[in-house]
């Protein structure tokens, strides 16, 4: 049982909270996108308003990486978003980080420095380790709490992650509660339920077919872009060297044999295209799977019309749809139209959920929305769909409960 904020009484408690506003970042070293820091503004308004004292956790970007940059920007922009001041501390767990959160007053909010300016964040350990790492141990004793809203980031391991919760008391956050209770009772959704699985997350997308086809789960799997792909030499059709290339240089060869699996065990529940689009002369060119060319100049760039009828045909009598990844590449104007109309169908039905990472980017700038829910966690929402357990969640169920004081 995972206590939330309803459990958690607020006013005087110094609360760090885990976010993921992990962001595109500008070529000036600044925020580009706040899409993610919005999502997270419903938790940490409450905690304020309720008189909490917030130290926020984040991490943006990875080593080496461009858009590895100081949370300094994140902070101004929450400041906004939040209607009051944010500070921003260039430290973590220091004696400097400590005391600023030691001087919090009620209502006071703070940025703490990226996680992962820390090596011991980039590494994954179980939760009694990560609990031994220098910035649970330098940061625990300053907190009175810890709340995780971070969901996009449960399935990670990391110390902040699930070293806190294993020393304090841990609350879901508003973003982690809702994740929870949606994507944590998919079995009791409207039927019948369908799965779309596009993107180019090939390992995960065949996980998760195998997974819900074997639990009842789905009744069909509608299979586009890159899975599509595969989904399509598994069934023997000669997709061109342009797109068997890509799958090869991707490392996803041997996800072929596991898809001829699937289609060997439920071929009558899978879908493949019918059609595809591919760039001819500079325009849009649509053939059908068995007629693209041999050779390494027209790859599979979205799913064709034919396709696209016959997805929607079954899309209607559906009772709930699940999306993770685009159709084909929706960056392309030419080719954004089987995710735009694909996922437009999709919000018609009675209950639809998007897997999040990048489907929501993707849906954003397609300005495609009346979806149920819209996850805020790609890897994340694939996991819970395959009932695998995330370690942040397990470490907010197995850690300590704090003692509420008893009412006069």
């Amino acid at each position: 049982m995972i206590d939330t904020l309803d459990d958690l009484d607020v006013e005087g408690t110094t609360v760090g909270v885990r976010v993921d506003i992990n962001s595109p970042i500008g070529d000036d070293g600044t925020l580009a996108d706040d899409a993610r820091l919005r999502a997270h503004v419903d938790t940490l308004s409450e905690l304020l308003e309720r008189g909490g004292r917030v130290a926020v956790l984040a991490h943006q970007g990875r080593p080496g990486g461009d858009d590895f940059v100081s949370l300094e920007s994140h902070a101004e922009r929450l400041s906004k978003l939040l209607e009051r001041p944010v500070d921003h501390v260039d430290t973590t767990f220091s004696d400097a980080a400590c005391e600023a959160v030691r001087n919090l007053e009620n209502g006071d909010c703070l940025v703490l420095e990226n996680t992962r300016f820390y090596s011991e964040e980039y590494m994954e350990f179980d939760a009694e380790r990560a609990a031994e790492t220098h910035l649970v141990e330098g940061l625990a004793p300053a907190l009175d709490v810890y709340v995780n809203d971070a969901f996009a980031a449960a399935h990670r391991s990391q110390p902040s992650l699930v070293g806190f919760p294993t020393v304090l008391p841990g609350y879901a956050g508003r973003v982690m509660e809702s994740e929870l209770d949606v994507l944590g009772t998919i079995e009791e959704t409207p039927e019948p339920r369908i799965y779309v699985l596009g993107g180019a997350k090939v390992p995960d997308s065949i996980d998760v077919a195998w997974s819900v086809l074997e639990k009842g789960l789905a009744d069909h799997v509608l299979t586009a872009g890159v899975v599509g792909n595969v989904f399509l030499i598994a069934d023997g059709v000669d997709v061109g060297d342009a797109s068997s290339d890509f799958i090869y240089d991707q490392g996803y060869w041997d996800e072929i044999d596991r898809a001829a699996d699937l289609l060997d065990a439920y071929g009558d529940s899978i879908a493949l295209p019918r059609d595809v689009a591919v760039e001819r002369d500079g325009e849009r060119h649509e053939l059908g799977v068995n007629a693209l060319p041999p050779g390494d100049e027209e790859a599979a760039m979205d799913i064709g019309s034919s396709t696209l009828a016959y997805y929607e045909r079954l899309l209607e009598d559906a009772g709930t749809v699940i999306l993770n990844g685009p159709a084909g590449v929706f960056e392309e104007e030419a080719f954004a139209t089987g995710t735009r109309q694909l996922y437009g169908a999709a919000t018609d039905v009675e209950m639809s959920i998007v897997g999040g990472g990048d489907t929501a980017s993707a849906l954003r700038s397609l300005g495609v929305d009346g979806f149920t829910h819209v996850s805020t966690g790609g890897g994340a929402a694939l996991r819970m769909l395959t009932a695998e357990p995330l370690p942040a969640v397990t470490a907010l169920e197995d850690g300590p409960k704090r003692q509420q004081p008893a009412d006069d």
